[in-house]
């Protein structure tokens, strides 16, 4: 079923325009509540189903935040106020709390205008398909209102960040510690401006904190893990051995070592896998997106382990690892996830996975991933008609066939249509970097022909 709001990663849009206004945002917490916090769980039990709601700093977050708990009161749901709260922070409270289900207010990424609604389920876990669908049947019925004395109460969760802080902490081996390590830490002006610094200096580190001084509005501003520059500079000022880019909601990661060398979610995953083959003696495979840079496949292939590729989005590399057994798996933009850790993904959880390898190897990001060199990339957005066939013009499918034969065993080529805007992403990944800009580029030239 094609799902009206729902996107790869929740609901989100531009702060008052539809779908992220007052008055839906109330109707989805209403919605929400009745199917997340109608289960058979709480049928018949005197315990009243309970939802905790965090948000990152945008200045929309008070008004969002406002409309769901009303929402949920209205459906005979308690709800808990975390305030800022990184989004897997949400995801692990929801499941070491035992409630209903865990909401977060934040367009991850996104500059401070767009803001966004995700769900997490009872266990931690983003909500399937069919659940976020029976959410969006539910928001075309009518708003209704509990009765006053079934009405759902507020509270404030104040010890939420310290809670969330010991998790992290937990996922770091107890054996190890970063003391004599100088780290520089962008929190984006994000949900984890409180709480990622901590994080790294209650573990030994001297840490120099970017990014922590929210206002609404400067949330992914030239800072974070979309804007890493911030973070070169930080380090190369600082002569500091390491920086991590956390962005807006915190669930995603960049590194940065010592001379200034900018390492993303591919090469971490990498990096991961090889310590826990090193420490377990095997890993039985990863999952990369569709984005994933073929030299990561090769260089896992090298090491004996399977790797899968999902569809571009973190929620579907994790139904890949659910559906192999697997725990490791990532994103290029940083989304790492490894299930035996956290049940989504965590900027700083997977963080300290890669200074525990450090730690352990004693090897620097550099020297752990010597042999591995990036292929080149070249994307292309091409603008086209709302609704076009593409993988039904017959000059698009050769352009695309010619380039894939004349890149055979030395590149591949991607072409995938935009999920929110009239764009087809032509991609082309190749050894050398101008094989690689001359066929996006014309397979790009095909599409814009076929457009007119």
């Amino acid at each position: 079923m094609a799902r009206r709001y729902f996107g790869t990663d929740g609901i989100r849009g531009k702060v008052g325009a539809a779908p992220i206004t007052p008055d839906f945002v109330l109707r989805l917490g209403y919605a929400a509540g009745k199917v997340l916090a109608g289960g058979e769980h709480w049928v018949g039990t005197a315990q009243r189903p309970t939802v905790l709601i965090g948000k990152d700093t945008r200045v929309s977050g008070y008004m969002l935040e406002a409309a769901l708990e009303a929402g949920f009161s209205a459906a005979g749901v308690d709800v808990m106020l975390a305030g800022p709260m990184p989004t897997p922070g949400i995801a692990y409270l929801t499941r070491a709390l035992r409630l209903a289900a865990g909401v977060v207010i934040s367009a991850s990424h996104n500059p401070y205008d767009d803001n966004g609604i995700k769900f997490f389920s009872a266990d931690g876990n983003k909500l399937p398909d069919e659940v976020e669908a029976r959410i969006e049947a539910q928001l075309e019925q009518p708003l209704a209102c509990a009765s006053a004395e079934q009405l759902g109460k507020a509270r404030r969760l104040d010890d939420a960040p310290g809670r969330y802080i010991e998790f992290c902490k937990s996922t770091f081996p107890a054996a190890f510690d970063l003391r004599g390590m100088k780290l520089v830490v962008d929190c984006a002006h994000g949900a984890a401006y409180h709480i990622a610094p901590h994080v790294f200096h209650e573990l030994g580190a001297d840490v120099i904190p970017i990014g922590v001084a929210p206002n609404g509005f400067n949330i992914n501003d030239g800072v974070g893990a979309t804007a890493p520059d911030a973070l070169v500079r930080a380090v190369r000022a600082n002569h500091a051995d390491l920086g991590i880019a956390l962005d807006g909601d915190a669930d995603r990661l960049q590194v940065v070592d010592a001379a200034g060398r900018l390492y993303n979610g591919d090469e971490l995953l990498y990096v991961l896998v090889k310590d826990r083959i090193a420490t377990d003696g095997e890993v039985r495979g990863a999952v990369g997106t569709l984005m994933t840079n073929l030299a990561i496949e090769v260089a896992l292939q090298r090491l004996g382990v399977p790797f899968v590729r999902a569809a571009v989005g973190d929620r579907y590399v994790l139904e890949q690892l659910r559906e192999h057994g697997w725990q490791l798996g990532a994103e290029g933009s940083g989304h790492i996830l490894s299930l035996d850790r956290h049940s989504t993904g965590d900027g700083i959880v997977s963080s300290l996975l890669v200074l525990a390898a450090i730690k352990r190897s004693g090897q620097t990001l550099a020297q752990l991933l010597d042999g591995v060199t990036l292929f080149p990339q070249k994307l292309v957005n091409v603008r086209m008609q709302p609704g076009m066939d593409w993988q039904g013009n017959a000059a698009i499918q050769r352009a695309i066939s010619a380039a894939e034969q004349a890149l055979h065993g030395h590149g591949r080529v991607l072409i995938r249509a935009s999920g929110t805007e009239p764009l087809l992403r032509v991609m082309v990944e190749a050894e050398a970097r101008t094989d690689a800009e001359r066929h996006a580029e014309a397979i790009a030239a095909v599409v814009r022909e076929a457009s007119v």
